[in-house]
């Protein structure tokens, strides 16, 4: 078990291991749009990879600074075999089976299922930029979406706080079962960052020891 160091301010600090770009400023958006309950201070690290996650998550979780430690990813293309790896390594590193369920926030086939939620109902098929890019270009007017750091940035001015309502109930209308395509679990945790009731931290790190 890890010993977490004491909490130092009033809130409840979350830090969350972010794949890339696209998940950390996705976050980040609406962190500053303050969509969550103030009593939370959300953390984000970059993994820059998601070959990166469970170290990074490891280095997080063993530090011991923050109350939780959660995971923002992809699932990309069957047979997921990278987003399977993180699974697999960090049930090991706590072990616990299914212990990656706990702090697993994923869209499949991508992070881009969740976004586009904020303007539409349409699921995506495939993790491909290429593929995804007339859909992006649809709604929100950024043309060829390669996911450029300029390009992200701009899709993400787009993301406001009437539009993260639509995106909200959209999403819980997805599939929570990571192996569908089309899915994503982010519904659950968009409750607990709002909820005024922080438990639920609790509740994951004891199913974690």
């Amino acid at each position: 078990m890890i010993n977490k160091l004491p909490r130092l301010s009033n809130k409840h600090k979350i830090c969350i291991i972010c794949e890339g770009n696209e998940e950390y400023e996705y976050l980040n958006r609406l962190k500053d749009l303050k969509t969550w309950n103030k009593q939370y201070e959300i953390l984000l690290v970059n993994a820059c990879g998601n070959g990166n996650i469970p170290a990074r998550y490891q280095d997080r979780y063993q530090n011991g600074s923050d109350e939780v430690v959660l995971v923002f990813c992809d699932t990309e293309k069957k047979p997921y075999e990278q987003y399977e790896d993180i699974k697999r390594k960090i049930n090991e590193f706590h072990g616990v089976p299914n212990a990656a369920d706990k702090v697993i926030m994923f869209g499949n086939p991508c992070t881009m299922q969740i976004i586009i939620k904020h303007w539409t109902d349409e699921n995506l098929k495939s993790p491909a930029k290429l593929v995804n890019a007339p859909l992006i270009k649809k709604y929100t007017g950024v043309d060829n979406y390669k996911g450029r750091a300029d390009q992200i940035k701009e899709v993400m001015q787009l993301v406001t706080v009437d539009n993260y309502k639509d995106m909200s109930q959209r999403v819980s209308d997805l599939e929570s079962d990571d192996s569908v395509t089309g899915s994503s679990n982010f519904k659950k945790f968009i409750k607990l960052f709002e909820s005024d009731d922080s438990r639920w931290i609790d509740e994951i790190n004891d199913s974690l020891d």
